[in-house]
C-alpha cells in the first residue's frame, strides 16, 4: 500500500509538469480559439534548447530556463504572424492545417539535423526519502518549478494590464476592440506566451526522461488529454487535469505494464468526452 502511495506521488510531480504544457495549449485557445497543433514540436524545440545550451555552455538545465522562455515567446510571436494570423476570423480547419504545416516543417528540418537518436540530460540531485521510499529530486524540483510557472501565469491574467487585455479579447473580442485593446498585440502575445510555455515544459520533462526528436507528438496528446479534463480555454483547470492525470499514472503503474497506461489515459479521454463535454473542471471555473 505504501509503494502505491508512493506512485501517486510521484506521479502527481510529474503531473504538474504535464499541466505546465496544457497551459499553453489551452491559452492559445481560449484567447483565439486556435488549436496548436505546433505545440508538440514546441515542447521538443525546448527539449533541445537545453540539451544544446548544458552541453555548449556546461550549466545546468534549470539555469536555461530564462533562455529558452524568451526564445519560446520570440518563436511563439514570429508562429502568430507566419501560421496564426491571416487564420483568425476564418473556419477552425484552416488553422489546423496551417499550424500541422508548421509542425511538419520543424519535424523535417529537425530529423535532418539530428535524426531520431535518444538523447538524455544527466541531473544529478538528491531525492526526499520518507521511509523506505526515495522521491526523485529532479521530479520534485521540475513539479516546484512548474507551479511556480502557473503561478505566475496567473498572476498575469488577472493583475496585468496586459494579462486583463487578454482575458477580455477572450471573452469578447469585438467588444474589446470597441474600448481601445490592440488586440492583434494580445493575440501575438497570447501565441507568444503559449509557445514559451510549451518550450519550459520540455525543459522540464528533459530532465526526467529520454528524448527523440518525435517525443512531441505523444506529449501534444497528453496536452490534448489534459485540456479536456480541464476544459478548454482553462489554464487554472489544464493544471489540475494535469494533476489528475499524473494521479491517473501513478496509480495504474503499479499494476499494469508501461504499455498499458497510453490506451488507459485515452479510455478515460473518450470517457470524459461523453460525460463532462465542457472539462472536469470547467463547470466550476470559466475561461481564463
Amino acid at each position: 500500500m505504501l509503494g502505491i502511495i508512493a506512485s501517486i506521488i510521484d506521479g502527481v510531480l510529474v503531473g504538474l509538469v504535464y499541466g505546465l504544457a496544457a497551459m499553453g495549449l489551452t491559452l492559445i485557445w481560449g484567447v483565439m480559439n486556435v488549436i496548436n497543433l505546433t505545440h508538440g514540436a514546441m515542447i521538443v524545440a525546448g527539449m533541445f534548447a537545453v540539451f544544446l545550451l548544458v552541453q555548449a555552455l556546461g550549466i545546468t538545465p534549470y539555469a536555461a530556463l530564462p533562455p529558452v522562455l524568451i526564445g519560446g515567446f520570440a518563436v511563439g510571436v514570429l508562429l502568430y504572424w507566419i501560421a496564426v494570423h491571416r487564420m483568425i476570423g476564418r473556419p477552425p480547419l484552416m488553422s489546423l492545417l496551417s499550424t500541422f504545416a508548421v509542425n511538419l516543417v520543424l519535424i523535417g528540418v529537425g530529423t535532418a539535423i539530428w535524426g531520431t537518436a535518444l538523447f538524455n540530460i544527466d541531473v544529478s540531485m538528491p531525492g526526499l526519502s520518507i521511509g523506505r521510499y526515495t522521491f526523485p529530486g529532479v521530479h520534485i524540483v521540475a513539479a516546484a518549478l512548474a507551479a511556480v510557472m502557473a503561478c505566475l501565469l496567473y498572476l498575469f491574467l488577472h493583475y496585468t494590464r496586459l494579462g486583463k487585455a487578454m482575458r477580455a479579447v477572450a471573452n469578447n473580442r469585438e467588444a474589446a476592440e470597441l474600448v481601445g485593446v490592440p488586440t492583434t498585440r494580445v493575440l501575438a502575445l497570447s501565441v507568444g506566451i503559449g509557445v514559451a510555455l510549451a518550450g519550459v515544459s520540455g525543459t522540464l520533462i528533459a530532465t526526467l526522461f529520454p528524448f527523440t526528436l518525435l517525443s512531441g507528438d505523444a506529449y501534444q496528446l497528453k496536452s490534448f488529454l489534459v485540456t479536456v479534463l480541464g476544459g478548454l480555454g482553462n489554464p487554472v483547470g489544464a493544471l489540475m487535469g494535469g494533476m489528475a492525470l499524473g494521479l491517473l499514472e501513478g496509480l495504474v503503474t503499479p499494476f499494469v505494464p508501461v504499455s498499458w497506461t497510453l490506451v488507459i489515459e485515452f479510455a478515460l479521454f473518450v470517457v470524459v468526452l461523453i460525460a463532462f463535454p465542457a472539462g472536469v473542471f470547467a463547470a466550476r471555473r470559466g475561461a481564463l
